[in-house]
């Protein structure tokens, strides 16, 4: 056949792409490095047309948009989120509600509730046979080119090839655009002493061998620091960050050992630098699979050694963790948390590990608190947390009743809350 005719009559400009839009739609967009920036960014326009009963779900962007930020248009487009990322936070929680859900489940229970018909996102440019990919991001990606009635695409150069079951032919598209945008990066943290600590602390819980999930920011960008003196580690994750590339290319990761998918890190999305792009354009090393199948519990857990790392905003003395809200605000959302922790759990020799900082707001408020402040959304039950790490060391939870979780959170708490939190406990007959 010739598709490059199939593509010529699908191209246009992103004002013919917005075009297909209709009053009721139920959009979802891609995120992270498929995040669709130019559709976006003029998706407020189809609201100036007069199209209205629009729902769309964006999740982990970091573009501003029009359609989120000016005042003009708040109320005209339910905006729906199943993760608060930059965009959302930066528009408050007066113009946009979360949908709590775990990662492996979206398609699955956003079907529940007016399913999205069109689904936005940025593609590579098309093979000889005719299909484009979505490349770095498979969240949802897969059974939204499939399950859409309008697949709205940006194609971009930018992106790299990268093994997984993200491609759609061009026989599926309903309007394209090319477009020539950088693809959106998530540099390495700045690490403070405090996550250094936290990082070394956890990399002591890892042996030669283990197969690891961890994800943003600088406690897990530390650890991957710490874990330079490790060998035939292997990563079974939601997502690949720039650190693991660099682990990767020092050797420290060779998933060897791995007793899923040996030989390749596995994950549901990439999210990082050049460097970590360029190293997974076309490399074997790496393959990309649907966020319902790499985070359920069930894969995970077929990892034996897995070891899963999370973070956390606040944690109770019983082990309950809070990792997505502050209080009653949405900060981010449930992701994949649920799913790498109980995985990893079930995993033979596995184990799912909390790691934050002691402390919050320049060190005036610990995190380690005998109840969690009101208002605050549980992300984890204390049922299926392992350990609990600080800077100031590791609290045992597994199998361990409230008097020794209690006893082992004050030890890694901040010395100046310690006096107070064991006041409490006794109080409350923890101790």
């Amino acid at each position: 056949m010739d598709y490059q005719s199939i593509y010529e009559k699908k191209k246009g400009s992103i004002e013919d792409v917005l075009g297909l839009i209709e009053d009721g739609d139920q959009i979802i967009s891609s995120a992270c490095a498929n995040e669709p920036f130019n559709i976006l960014s003029q998706l407020h326009t189809v609201l100036d047309k007069g199209v209205r009963d629009l729902r769309i779900y964006i999740s982990l962007t970091t573009g501003e948009y029009k359609f989120i930020n000016n005042p003009a248009y708040k109320g005209m487009m339910e905006i729906e989120s199943v993760f608060f990322g930059r965009t959302n936070r930066l528009a408050g929680e007066d113009n946009g509600s979360l949908v709590p859900i775990n990662l492996s489940d979206i398609p699955r229970k956003l079907a529940a509730n007016r399913p999205p018909n069109v689904f936005f996102v940025s593609v590579t440019p098309m093979d000889e046979e005719g299909y484009l990919r979505t490349s770095l991001t498979n969240i949802y990606s897969y059974y939204y080119l499939h399950n859409v009635e309008k697949l709205i695409v940006e194609v971009n150069p930018n992106l790299p090839f990268v093994e997984g079951t993200m491609k759609v032919h061009i026989s599926e598209v309903a309007g394209l655009v090319e477009v020539d945008t950088p693809v959106s990066k998530l540099p390495k943290s700045k690490i403070s002493d405090e996550e250094r600590k936290i990082g070394e602390n956890v990399a002591t819980l890892i042996d030669d061998g283990d197969t690891v999930q961890f994800g943003i920011g600088g406690i897990p960008d530390a650890l991957a620091d710490a874990l330079a003196g490790h060998r035939d580690l292997g990563i079974h994750t939601e997502m690949i960050n720039s650190t693991m590339g660099k682990l990767m290319r020092d050797g420290v990761v060779t998933n060897e050992k791995k007793t899923l998918y040996t030989g390749k890190t596995a994950a549901v999305f990439a999210w990082g630098d050049d460097e970590l792009y360029k190293m997974m354009d076309r490399s074997d090393r790496f393959i990309i699979l649907e966020g319902n199948h790499i985070n359920d519990p069930r894969v995970i857990a077929q990892n034996d050694n897995m070891k899963s790392v999370n973070a956390a905003i606040n944690v109770d003395l019983t082990g309950q963790i809070a990792a997505e809200t502050i209080g009653y605000h949405q900060y981010s959302g449930a992701g994949g948390q649920f799913d790498t922790a109980l995985g990893a759990s079930w995993s033979k020799g596995g184990m799912s590990v909390i790691a934050l900082r002691s402390t919050a707001k320049n060190d005036s408020v610990s995190t380690i608190n005998m109840f969690l402040p009101l208002g605050t959304t549980v992300t984890l039950s204390r049922n299926i947390v392992d350990f609990i790490v600080t800077e100031y060391g590791i609290a045992p939870m597994r199998g361990r009743p409230i008097r020794d979780r209690a006893k082992a959170l004050i030890e890694i708490a901040h010395p100046k809350f310690r006096e107070q939190l064991l006041f409490e406990a006794k109080k409350c007959k923890y101790l």
